[in-house]
C-alpha cells in the first residue's frame, strides 16, 4: 500500500476511537448505554441496523460461498432479507409496547415468567458470542490478506478497536461509528464490483466464463440442502439481541418499522453485490481461498491511493457487526442474568460499568473462539443453530398474538434446544435435515402441544405493558 493508503485508514481507525471516547459522556445511564436513549430515528436506525447484519457473513462469507457454490448461496441468503422485511412490517413496531425493554429477554419474562428470561439471556450469549467470534476471524481474515500481518495479531488488533469504542461509549458509540461505517461500505464495496467487472471484460464475459452451475437456483446442492439453508438465514437471525436493541432504541412505532424495512430492502442490493464479487474472482484468480476473495480483489484491482479506503470499508463492514453483537453481549449478561438472579440491589451505575467491563472480556472470549473455527461461514451456522430451534416460535407468539402460556413457552424452548443438540451433534444431522429445522419443528409442535394441553392458560402476572399512544395508532 502507498503512503496515502496508510494514511487513510489511519484516520478511519483514529475516527472510530475519537468517536468513542466523545461518547463516553452521553452515556450516564443504563438506557444511554443499552438502547441509546431511546432516540434513534428512522434514518440512523436504518443505516445503523444495516451497517450491524452487513458483517463478515454479508461481505466475506458471502462472496468466498458464491465463488466456490454459485449464485445458490445468494439465492439463500436472500432469506434473511426477507425475514428482516417481515419483521419490520408486522413485529418491531409492536416491540415498542415494552415500555423500558432493552433486551428480548425483557420480553419473554413478561409473557413466560422468570425462567424464561434466564434461558433467553444464556441462548443470547451463546448467540452473540458465536456471531461476533465470526466476526472476529473475519477482522483476522481481512488485516491478514491486506497488511500482511499474521492472523492472531491481527484478531487482536481489529478486535482491540471494537472493544475500545464499544466499552467506552455503548450503544450511542455503536451507533454512530455504524452510520460512518454504513457510508463506508455503501460506497466502496459496489465501486470494488465496478473495477472488478472492468478487469474481467465485462458482465457478459463473466457470465459466459463461469460454470452454469454457478449461475441457477440451487447450484450443485439438492433442494432439501438449498431449503435447509434458506431456513437457516430465514430464522437465524429473526429478532437477534441487537436488532431487537435497535428496535428498543427507536423513539416509537413508525420509526422502529420504517427503518428496519429499509435495511431489509438495502440487504438485498448488498448481498448481490459481494456475491457478484465472489463470480467475477472466480473468473480473475480462481485457484485464491473462498475466504480471500474480496481481499484479494480489492488488493489486486483496487488503486493506490483507494486501497486504504476499500480497507476502511470492508474492515467498516465488519467491524460493526462486531461492536453490536459486544454491546448486546454485556447488555444481556447484567439485564437478564446479573441484576435479577445475582444481585437485584446492583445500582444504575454500577451497571454501566459492569456493562463495560464485559465488553473487554467478552472481546478477548471472542478473539480465542476465532482461532478455533474453521471458517467464518461455518461459526455463523454453529451460532444460528442455537438461537432459532429455542427462541423464535415463543418470542413471535408472545409478540404477535399476544400468548401467555408459562408452560408452553418453556416447553417449546427446552425441547426444541435439546432436540437441536441431539441432532447435531449425537446422530450427526440424519436424512440430510440440518439440527436448525429439527429444532425448530420440535419448537413449534411442543409449543402448540402444551398449549392445548394446557387449555391455552395464561400465566398470573397480569397482561403486557400497555402500548403507547404512538404505537396504538400505528397498529
Amino acid at each position: 500500500m502507498s503512503l496515502l493508503d496508510w494514511a487513510m485508514l489511519a484516520v478511519y481507525f483514529a475516527l472510530l476511537i475519537i468517536i468513542g471516547v466523545q461518547t463516553i459522556r452521553r452515556v450516564k445511564t443504563t438506557d444511554d448505554f443499552a438502547v441509546a436513549g431511546n432516540r434513534i430515528i428512522w434514518p440512523v436506525f436504518f443505516g445503523s441496523l444495516a451497517a450491524a447484519f452487513l458483517g463478515g457473513g454479508a461481505s466475506l462469507g458471502n462472496s468466498g460461498a458464491v465463488f466456490r457454490d454459485g449464485y445458490a448461496y445468494m439465492f439463500a441468503f436472500f432469506a434473511f432479507s426477507v425475514q428482516t422485511v417481515l419483521v419490520g412490517l408486522f413485529v418491531a413496531p409492536r416491540l415498542k409496547r415494552y415500555m423500558g425493554a432493552h433486551t428480548v429477554g425483557d420480553v419473554m419474562e413478561h409473557h413466560y415468567g422468570r425462567a424464561s428470561r434466564l434461558l433467553t439471556g444464556l441462548v443470547s450469549l451463546g448467540l452473540c458470542a458465536g456471531v461476533l467470534g465470526a466476526q472476529a476471524l473475519a477482522i483476522g481474515t481481512i488485516v491478514d490478506a491486506t497488511l500482511g500481518l499474521p492472523p492472531v495479531p491481527s484478531i487482536v488488533i481489529g478486535m482491540a478497536v471494537v472493544v475500545l469504542y464499544s466499552s467506552f461509549g455503548g450503544a450511542w458509540a455503536v451507533v454512530q461509528t455504524d452510520m460512518l461505517q454504513f457510508v463506508f461500505l455503501g460506497v466502496f464495496i459496489p465501486v470494488t464490483l465496478l473495477l472488478a467487472l472492468g478487469k474481467a471484460g465485462g458482465p457478459g464475459h463473466v457470465l459466459a466464463a463461469v460454470p452454469d452451475a454457478h449461475l441457477s437456483l440451487t447450484g450443485g446442492w439438492t433442494i432439501g440442502a438449498f431449503l435447509g439453508l434458506f431456513l437457516a438465514f430465514l430464522l437465524g437471525e429473526t429478532l437477534v439481541p441487537p436488532y431487537a436493541q435497535r428496535a428498543f432504541s427507536t423513539p416509537d412505532a413508525r420509526n422502529a418499522r420504517r427503518g428496519m424495512v429499509l435495511a431489509g430492502i438495502f440487504s438485498f442490493f448488498f448481498f448481490f453485490v459481494t456475491a457478484s464479487i465472489g463470480i467475477v474472482a472466480r473468473v480473475l484468480y480462481p485457484g485464491i481461498s473462498p475466504d480471500l476473495v474480496l481481499p484479494t480483489v480489492v488488493m489486486r484491482l483496487i488503486p493506490a491511493g483507494l486501497v486504504g479506503l476499500v480497507i476502511a470499508a470492508l474492515l467498516a463492514v465488519v467491524m460493526s457487526t462486531a461492536s453490536s453483537y459486544l454491546n448486546s453481549i454485556a447488555v444481556i449478561f447484567v439485564k437478564d442474568i446479573y441484576q435479577p438472579f445475582i444481585n437485584p440491589e446492583v445500582s444504575a451505575a454500577r451497571r454501566v460499568w459492569l456493562e463495560r467491563a464485559l465488553s473487554v472480556l467478552v472481546g478477548v472470549v471472542a478473539i480465542a473462539f476465532a482461532v478455533s473455527v474453521p471458517s467464518i461461514v461455518d461459526a455463523l451456522l454453529y451460532a444460528y443453530g442455537v438461537w432459532a430451534p429455542t427462541v423464535i416460535i415463543p418470542l413471535l407468539a408472545a409478540v404477535l398474538f399476544k400468548s401467555r402460556n408459562k408452560a408452553a413457552g418453556l416447553a417449546a424452548m427446552a425441547a426444541g434446544g435439546t432436540v437441536m443438540a441431539v441432532w447435531t451433534w449425537v446422530l450427526d444431522e440424519p436424512y440430510g435435515v440440518t439440527g436448525l429445522v429439527a429444532g425448530v419443528t420440535t419448537n413449534l409442535l411442543a409449543f402448540v402441544v402444551t398449549s392445548l394441553l394446557t387449555g391455552g392458560r395464561r400465566t398470573p402476572e397480569g397482561e403486557p405493558p400497555v402500548p403507547s399512544a404512538a404505537v396504538t395508532a400505528e397498529n
